[in-house]
């Protein structure tokens, strides 16, 4: 289990999308990144195809580290810990208000 999921909603609180919320698209476990819905966008070459004759350039979001997002709950930016509850199921809670974040 993750602290960051995707569909979770963060706020961005390092680098130069800086306090920008969005929505977690995905998450690259592995790497320790996520893509943040309209956060870090590239532009990527795309090559001639019979539906894209021209090509051109598209731009699409790309991944930036786990470390640089917050998730928010209830509209604040929040810590996330684990509580095991008395059924066995762990689930994820907010360090700053103590609600869990999981149901």
């Amino acid at each position: 289990m993750n602290r960051i999921q995707k569909n979770d909603m963060v706020k961005v609180i390092a680098g130069n999308y800086k306090g920008y919320e969005g929505k977690v698209l995905k998450v690259y476990p592995d790497e320790e990144r996520v893509i943040v819905e309209g956060v870090n966008f590239v532009k990527k070459t795309l090559r001639r195809t019979q539906q894209n004759p021209q090509g051109g350039l598209a731009e699409k979001e790309a991944p930036i580290h786990i470390s640089n997002v917050k998730l928010l709950h209830n509209g604040e930016p929040t810590k996330v810990g684990y509580k095991k509850l008395k059924n066995g199921k762990k689930v994820r809670v907010a360090k700053q208000s103590g609600e869990i974040i999981d149901n």
